[in-house]
């Protein structure tokens, strides 16, 4: 059904450029926690643990501009935090 009022048109046409302000908001998110993935899989250490204050200011961030929710942020955070943790246990 096409939209037929200028205030629907307009709201459209910003509900769009929204989403993709959230969609880069949340790619950008996404590669650093998967290259902290990466870091962790591999074992090292040293670098999961420079990686991760870097990765908890980009969710904090992601939640600040309302791209996620406050508790799926938090989450990330604490699963990741929990696992560079218990990598450098191992490693000691």
């Amino acid at each position: 059904m096409p939209l037929r009022h200028k205030s629907a048109i307009r709201q459209h046409r910003r509900s769009l450029k929204r989403r993709a302000i959230n969609q880069r908001n949340r790619s950008l998110m996404k590669t650093w926690i998967k290259k902290l993935r990466e870091a962790i899989a591999s074992g090292n250490a040293e670098a999961a643990r420079e990686l991760l204050p870097q990765v908890f200011k980009i969710v904090d961030k992601t939640v600040a501009r309302g791209a996620i929710k406050k508790n799926t942020g938090s989450r990330y955070k604490s699963r990741l935090s929990k696992q560079v943790n218990k990598l450098q246990t191992a490693a000691s």
